[in-house]
Protein backbone atom coordinates (compact mmCIF):
# COMPACT_ATOMS: atom_id res chain seq x y z
CA UNK A 1 0.00 0.00 0.00
CA UNK A 2 1.82 3.17 -1.23
CA UNK A 3 2.22 5.90 1.62
CA UNK A 4 -0.55 8.44 -0.18
CA UNK A 5 -2.87 5.10 0.63
CA UNK A 6 -2.06 4.98 4.22
CA UNK A 7 -2.58 8.64 5.03
CA UNK A 8 -5.93 8.60 3.21
CA UNK A 9 -6.95 5.78 4.94
CA UNK A 10 -6.08 6.60 8.25
CA UNK A 11 -7.34 9.76 8.35
CA UNK A 12 -10.56 8.42 6.89
CA UNK A 13 -11.10 5.78 9.61
CA UNK A 14 -10.51 8.31 12.52
CA UNK A 15 -12.79 10.58 10.77
CA UNK A 16 -15.09 7.36 10.73
CA UNK A 17 -14.38 6.59 14.20
CA UNK A 18 -14.67 9.65 15.61
CA UNK A 19 -18.48 10.17 13.94
CA UNK A 20 -20.15 6.98 15.20
CA UNK A 21 -18.78 7.50 18.56
CA UNK A 22 -20.60 10.75 18.56
CA UNK A 23 -23.77 9.68 16.78
CA UNK A 24 -23.89 6.21 18.76
CA UNK A 25 -23.39 8.55 22.19
CA UNK A 26 -26.17 11.01 21.01
CA UNK A 27 -28.38 8.10 20.41
CA UNK A 28 -28.32 6.51 23.92
CA UNK A 29 -28.93 9.30 25.56
CA UNK A 30 -31.73 10.13 23.57
CA UNK A 31 -32.92 6.40 23.91
CA UNK A 32 -32.47 6.80 27.46
CA UNK A 33 -34.62 9.38 28.09
CA UNK A 34 -37.32 7.58 25.79
CA UNK A 35 -36.76 4.05 28.10
CA UNK A 36 -36.23 5.36 31.55
CA UNK A 37 -39.81 5.63 32.45
CA UNK A 38 -40.96 2.09 30.90
CA UNK A 39 -38.21 0.78 33.16
CA UNK A 40 -39.23 3.34 36.46
CA UNK A 41 -42.83 2.06 35.67
CA UNK A 42 -41.60 -1.92 35.89
CA UNK A 43 -39.67 -1.59 38.36
CA UNK A 44 -36.20 -2.60 36.66
CA UNK A 45 -33.00 -1.51 37.77
CA UNK A 46 -30.69 0.59 36.55
CA UNK A 47 -28.53 -3.06 35.92
CA UNK A 48 -31.25 -4.26 33.55
CA UNK A 49 -31.45 -0.94 31.99
CA UNK A 50 -27.67 -0.82 31.65
CA UNK A 51 -27.56 -3.93 30.30
CA UNK A 52 -30.14 -3.03 27.48
CA UNK A 53 -27.97 -0.40 26.29
CA UNK A 54 -24.79 -2.52 26.07
CA UNK A 55 -26.33 -5.13 24.19
CA UNK A 56 -27.94 -2.25 21.30
CA UNK A 57 -25.00 -1.01 20.49
CA UNK A 58 -24.47 -3.25 17.99
CA UNK A 59 -27.89 -2.56 16.05
CA UNK A 60 -26.93 1.41 16.28
CA UNK A 61 -23.91 0.72 15.02
CA UNK A 62 -25.48 -1.21 12.05
CA UNK A 63 -28.50 1.84 11.53
CA UNK A 64 -25.66 4.55 12.01
CA UNK A 65 -22.73 3.00 9.87
CA UNK A 66 -24.45 3.91 6.19
CA UNK A 67 -24.37 7.59 7.35
CA UNK A 68 -21.36 7.21 9.13
CA UNK A 69 -19.50 6.55 6.21
CA UNK A 70 -20.94 9.23 3.98
CA UNK A 71 -19.84 11.98 6.81
CA UNK A 72 -16.57 10.55 7.29
CA UNK A 73 -15.47 10.36 3.60
CA UNK A 74 -16.99 14.40 3.54
CA UNK A 75 -15.41 15.49 6.27
CA UNK A 76 -11.81 13.87 5.35
CA UNK A 77 -12.27 15.39 1.67
CA UNK A 78 -13.16 18.56 3.38
CA UNK A 79 -10.31 18.42 5.22
CA UNK A 80 -7.69 18.28 2.82
CA UNK A 81 -9.02 20.80 0.90
CA UNK A 82 -9.25 22.77 3.73
CA UNK A 83 -5.28 22.70 4.63
CA UNK A 84 -4.86 22.95 0.57
CA UNK A 85 -3.44 18.97 0.47
CA UNK A 86 -6.01 18.05 -2.29
CA UNK A 87 -4.98 21.19 -4.32
CA UNK A 88 -1.24 19.99 -4.02
CA UNK A 89 -2.05 15.86 -5.01
CA UNK A 90 -3.99 17.60 -8.12
CA UNK A 91 -1.05 19.63 -8.94
CA UNK A 92 1.08 16.69 -9.02
CA UNK A 93 -0.91 15.09 -11.10
CA UNK A 94 -2.98 12.83 -9.57
CA UNK A 95 -6.25 12.63 -10.67
CA UNK A 96 -9.87 13.10 -8.36
CA UNK A 97 -10.52 9.65 -8.93
CA UNK A 98 -7.25 8.19 -7.55
CA UNK A 99 -7.64 10.58 -4.47
CA UNK A 100 -11.34 9.29 -3.67
CA UNK A 101 -10.08 5.18 -4.19
CA UNK A 102 -8.33 4.94 -0.47
CA UNK A 103 -11.66 6.56 0.86
CA UNK A 104 -13.95 4.09 -0.81
CA UNK A 105 -11.69 1.47 -0.31
CA UNK A 106 -12.11 2.23 3.55
CA UNK A 107 -16.29 2.53 2.62
CA UNK A 108 -15.94 -1.00 1.24
CA UNK A 109 -14.18 -2.47 4.45
CA UNK A 110 -16.21 -0.98 6.56
CA UNK A 111 -19.07 -2.46 4.69
CA UNK A 112 -17.39 -6.23 5.16
CA UNK A 113 -17.79 -5.72 8.57
CA UNK A 114 -21.30 -4.75 8.81
CA UNK A 115 -21.98 -7.98 6.83
CA UNK A 116 -19.97 -10.02 9.44
CA UNK A 117 -21.79 -8.04 12.43
CA UNK A 118 -25.16 -8.59 10.94
CA UNK A 119 -24.21 -12.45 10.48
CA UNK A 120 -22.70 -13.12 14.13
CA UNK A 121 -23.67 -10.07 16.62
CA UNK A 122 -26.74 -8.42 15.64
CA UNK A 123 -29.18 -11.87 15.90
CA UNK A 124 -27.67 -12.64 19.85
CA UNK A 125 -27.23 -9.04 20.71
CA UNK A 126 -30.95 -7.96 19.36
CA UNK A 127 -32.55 -11.17 20.74
CA UNK A 128 -31.14 -9.89 24.06
CA UNK A 129 -32.46 -6.26 23.91
CA UNK A 130 -36.00 -7.52 22.76
CA UNK A 131 -35.95 -10.40 25.64
CA UNK A 132 -35.31 -7.45 28.18
CA UNK A 133 -38.10 -4.43 26.49
CA UNK A 134 -40.62 -6.50 25.18
CA UNK A 135 -40.87 -9.31 27.93
CA UNK A 136 -39.30 -8.22 30.86
CA UNK A 137 -40.25 -4.71 30.93
CA UNK A 138 -43.56 -4.72 28.48
CA UNK A 139 -44.71 -8.27 29.74
CA UNK A 140 -45.55 -8.88 26.46
CA UNK A 141 -45.06 -12.82 25.76
CA UNK A 142 -44.49 -13.93 22.32
CA UNK A 143 -46.78 -16.91 21.82
CA UNK A 144 -45.87 -18.53 18.60
CA UNK A 145 -42.53 -19.26 17.36
CA UNK A 146 -41.17 -18.27 13.87
CA UNK A 147 -38.81 -20.78 11.95
CA UNK A 148 -37.85 -20.05 8.98
CA UNK A 149 -40.90 -17.56 7.84
CA UNK A 150 -43.53 -20.42 9.07
CA UNK A 151 -45.44 -19.80 12.48
CA UNK A 152 -46.24 -22.60 15.05
CA UNK A 153 -48.50 -21.84 18.30
CA UNK A 154 -49.38 -24.65 21.02
CA UNK A 155 -52.86 -23.55 21.56
CA UNK A 156 -55.50 -25.01 24.70
CA UNK A 157 -56.51 -28.26 22.34
CA UNK A 158 -53.78 -28.59 19.60
CA UNK A 159 -50.91 -27.68 17.32
CA UNK A 160 -51.32 -24.79 14.77
CA UNK A 161 -48.13 -24.23 11.93
CA UNK A 162 -49.15 -21.95 8.69
CA UNK A 163 -47.71 -19.12 7.19
CA UNK A 164 -48.82 -15.75 7.29
CA UNK A 165 -47.86 -13.72 4.26
CA UNK A 166 -49.24 -10.26 5.54
CA UNK A 167 -49.18 -9.79 9.83
CA UNK A 168 -52.06 -7.24 9.18
CA UNK A 169 -54.22 -9.60 7.38
CA UNK A 170 -56.16 -12.65 8.56
CA UNK A 171 -55.36 -15.00 6.06
CA UNK A 172 -53.11 -17.60 6.25
CA UNK A 173 -51.33 -19.94 3.44
CA UNK A 174 -50.44 -23.62 3.95
CA UNK A 175 -52.45 -23.75 7.32
CA UNK A 176 -52.18 -27.27 9.80
CA UNK A 177 -53.92 -28.07 12.97
CA UNK A 178 -52.85 -31.05 14.84
CA UNK A 179 -55.72 -32.07 17.95
CA UNK A 180 -55.30 -34.32 19.87
CA UNK A 181 -57.61 -36.41 23.08
CA UNK A 182 -56.75 -36.99 26.58
CA UNK A 183 -54.82 -40.21 25.57
CA UNK A 184 -52.93 -37.97 23.60
CA UNK A 185 -54.11 -39.91 20.30
CA UNK A 186 -55.38 -38.04 17.23
CA UNK A 187 -58.40 -36.54 17.56
CA UNK A 188 -58.45 -33.77 14.46
CA UNK A 189 -55.90 -33.22 11.54
CA UNK A 190 -56.63 -30.49 9.73
CA UNK A 191 -54.88 -29.26 6.17
CA UNK A 192 -55.97 -26.24 4.11
CA UNK A 193 -53.92 -24.68 1.21
CA UNK A 194 -55.87 -21.28 2.42
CA UNK A 195 -57.15 -20.03 5.70
CA UNK A 196 -59.27 -16.98 6.66
CA UNK A 197 -60.21 -15.06 9.96
CA UNK A 198 -63.50 -13.68 9.67
CA UNK A 199 -65.63 -12.23 12.97
CA UNK A 200 -66.45 -15.16 14.48
CA UNK A 201 -65.47 -18.27 12.06
CA UNK A 202 -62.88 -19.51 10.24
CA UNK A 203 -63.05 -20.88 6.83
CA UNK A 204 -60.67 -22.89 5.02
CA UNK A 205 -60.32 -23.46 0.87
CA UNK A 206 -58.08 -27.01 -0.75
CA UNK A 207 -57.60 -29.29 2.29
CA UNK A 208 -58.78 -32.00 4.00
CA UNK A 209 -59.83 -33.50 7.41
CA UNK A 210 -58.78 -36.84 9.22
CA UNK A 211 -60.38 -37.71 12.17
CA UNK A 212 -61.05 -40.93 14.00
CA UNK A 213 -63.44 -43.16 13.63
CA UNK A 214 -64.40 -46.64 15.34
CA UNK A 215 -63.15 -49.73 15.08
CA UNK A 216 -59.24 -47.99 14.96
CA UNK A 217 -59.41 -46.51 11.60
CA UNK A 218 -59.52 -43.02 10.35
CA UNK A 219 -62.19 -41.04 7.96
CA UNK A 220 -60.40 -38.59 5.93
CA UNK A 221 -63.08 -35.90 4.37
CA UNK A 222 -61.54 -33.68 0.59
CA UNK A 223 -62.98 -30.23 0.56
CA UNK A 224 -62.70 -27.63 -1.45
CA UNK A 225 -64.23 -24.77 0.82
CA UNK A 226 -65.58 -25.55 4.44
CA UNK A 227 -65.95 -23.60 7.93
CA UNK A 228 -64.78 -25.16 10.96
CA UNK A 229 -64.68 -23.71 14.63
CA UNK A 230 -61.31 -23.69 15.81
CA UNK A 231 -60.53 -23.22 19.96
CA UNK A 232 -57.75 -19.88 18.90
CA UNK A 233 -58.27 -17.18 16.91
CA UNK A 234 -55.34 -15.31 15.04
CA UNK A 235 -54.98 -12.84 18.01
CA UNK A 236 -53.66 -15.69 19.97
CA UNK A 237 -51.24 -15.89 17.60
CA UNK A 238 -48.65 -13.22 18.70
CA UNK A 239 -45.53 -13.47 17.24
CA UNK A 240 -43.71 -10.00 17.01
CA UNK A 241 -42.92 -8.05 14.24
CA UNK A 242 -39.41 -7.15 15.76
CA UNK A 243 -38.48 -11.16 15.66
CA UNK A 244 -37.77 -10.91 12.08
CA UNK A 245 -34.76 -8.39 13.08
CA UNK A 246 -33.63 -11.09 15.08
CA UNK A 247 -32.35 -13.64 11.94
CA UNK A 248 -28.85 -13.54 10.83
CA UNK A 249 -28.46 -13.42 7.05
CA UNK A 250 -27.86 -17.29 6.65
CA UNK A 251 -31.14 -17.33 8.69
CA UNK A 252 -32.89 -15.24 6.23
CA UNK A 253 -31.73 -16.69 3.28
CA UNK A 254 -33.04 -20.28 4.59
CA UNK A 255 -36.41 -18.59 5.83
CA UNK A 256 -36.47 -16.81 1.94
CA UNK A 257 -35.69 -20.43 0.37
CA UNK A 258 -38.52 -22.10 2.56
CA UNK A 259 -41.08 -19.68 2.06
CA UNK A 260 -40.18 -20.05 -1.91
CA UNK A 261 -40.58 -23.27 -1.91
CA UNK A 262 -44.02 -23.13 -0.71
CA UNK A 263 -44.91 -20.53 -3.27
CA UNK A 264 -44.28 -17.45 -1.14
CA UNK A 265 -41.93 -15.08 -2.89
CA UNK A 266 -41.82 -12.34 -0.46
CA UNK A 267 -39.16 -13.76 1.41
CA UNK A 268 -36.62 -12.42 -0.70
CA UNK A 269 -38.11 -9.25 0.45
CA UNK A 270 -36.23 -9.51 3.98
CA UNK A 271 -33.27 -10.92 2.75
CA UNK A 272 -32.74 -7.97 0.24
CA UNK A 273 -33.98 -5.10 2.87
CA UNK A 274 -31.35 -6.04 5.28
CA UNK A 275 -28.36 -6.60 2.50
CA UNK A 276 -29.43 -3.52 0.40
CA UNK A 277 -29.18 -1.02 3.78
CA UNK A 278 -25.49 -2.62 4.67
CA UNK A 279 -24.11 -1.46 1.38
CA UNK A 280 -25.71 2.26 1.17
CA UNK A 281 -22.98 3.55 2.71
CA UNK A 282 -21.06 2.87 -0.40
CA UNK A 283 -23.43 4.65 -3.00
CA UNK A 284 -23.85 7.63 -0.32
CA UNK A 285 -20.23 8.37 -0.37
CA UNK A 286 -19.73 8.08 -4.59
CA UNK A 287 -22.95 10.83 -4.77
CA UNK A 288 -21.46 12.95 -1.48
CA UNK A 289 -17.87 13.39 -2.50
CA UNK A 290 -18.80 14.87 -5.81
CA UNK A 291 -21.07 17.18 -4.45
CA UNK A 292 -18.86 18.21 -2.28
CA UNK A 293 -16.35 19.25 -4.72
CA UNK A 294 -18.74 21.30 -6.21
CA UNK A 295 -19.79 22.79 -3.45
CA UNK A 296 -16.18 24.02 -2.47
CA UNK A 297 -15.89 24.97 -5.59
CA UNK A 298 -18.54 27.46 -5.62
CA UNK A 299 -18.18 28.44 -1.79
CA UNK A 300 -14.23 27.70 -1.09
CA UNK A 301 -13.30 25.26 1.75
CA UNK A 302 -15.66 25.81 4.04
CA UNK A 303 -17.44 22.92 5.34
CA UNK A 304 -20.13 24.61 7.03
CA UNK A 305 -22.31 23.85 3.56
CA UNK A 306 -21.16 20.27 2.12
CA UNK A 307 -21.65 18.66 5.72
CA UNK A 308 -25.28 19.38 5.86
CA UNK A 309 -26.23 18.76 2.32
CA UNK A 310 -24.31 15.83 2.76
CA UNK A 311 -27.02 14.85 5.58
CA UNK A 312 -29.96 16.16 3.28
CA UNK A 313 -28.41 13.40 0.59
CA UNK A 314 -28.30 10.90 3.45
CA UNK A 315 -32.00 11.59 4.58
CA UNK A 316 -33.41 11.97 0.93
CA UNK A 317 -31.80 8.43 0.15
CA UNK A 318 -32.86 6.89 3.48
CA UNK A 319 -36.61 8.16 2.33
CA UNK A 320 -36.30 6.26 -1.04
CA UNK A 321 -34.70 3.41 0.32
CA UNK A 322 -37.54 3.39 2.99
CA UNK A 323 -40.52 4.20 -0.20
CA UNK A 324 -38.59 1.26 -1.92
CA UNK A 325 -38.99 -1.43 0.69
CA UNK A 326 -42.25 -0.86 0.61
CA UNK A 327 -43.39 -1.25 -2.41
CA UNK A 328 -41.31 -4.13 -2.66
CA UNK A 329 -43.32 -5.52 0.37
CA UNK A 330 -46.68 -4.95 -1.44
CA UNK A 331 -44.75 -7.14 -4.54
CA UNK A 332 -45.99 -4.43 -6.71
CA UNK A 333 -42.74 -4.12 -8.57
CA UNK A 334 -39.51 -6.48 -8.48
CA UNK A 335 -38.27 -6.58 -4.97
CA UNK A 336 -34.61 -7.34 -6.12
CA UNK A 337 -34.80 -4.01 -8.31
CA UNK A 338 -36.66 -2.02 -5.67
CA UNK A 339 -34.06 -2.92 -2.41
CA UNK A 340 -31.30 -1.87 -4.66
CA UNK A 341 -32.58 1.21 -7.29
CA UNK A 342 -31.55 3.74 -4.62
CA UNK A 343 -27.61 1.75 -4.97
CA UNK A 344 -27.63 1.87 -8.77
CA UNK A 345 -29.26 5.35 -9.22
CA UNK A 346 -26.83 7.45 -6.62
CA UNK A 347 -23.55 4.86 -7.30
CA UNK A 348 -24.22 5.33 -11.28
CA UNK A 349 -24.38 9.37 -10.72
CA UNK A 350 -21.40 9.38 -8.17
CA UNK A 351 -19.13 7.91 -10.80
CA UNK A 352 -20.34 10.22 -13.59
CA UNK A 353 -19.64 13.10 -11.51
CA UNK A 354 -16.23 12.02 -10.58
CA UNK A 355 -15.25 11.18 -13.64
CA UNK A 356 -15.96 14.65 -14.70
CA UNK A 357 -14.06 16.77 -11.87
CA UNK A 358 -10.81 15.74 -13.76
CA UNK A 359 -12.52 17.15 -16.96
Amino acid sequence: MKLLDRYLLGQFIRNLLLVLSSLISIYLLVDFFERIDNFMEAHKGFGLLAEYFFFKIPMIYDQMMPVCILLAGIITLGLLSRHHEFVALKAAGISSARIIAPLLGGAALVTLLGVAVNQWLLPPTIAATNRIYFQEVQNRIPTGIDRNGRIYYHGRQGIYSFRRPNPTKNHFVNFSYLAWDDDYRLRLLLTAATADWQPGQWSFADGQIKQPKKGGDYAIELFKEKRLPLPETPEDFFVPDYKIEEYSLSGLYQRALAAAAEGDPTGWVDLHRRLSFIFLGLPLLLLGIPVLLAVQRQRGRDLALAIPMSCGIAFAAWGWWSMAQSLAKAVTLNPVLLSWSIHLLAGGLGLFFIRRQDR
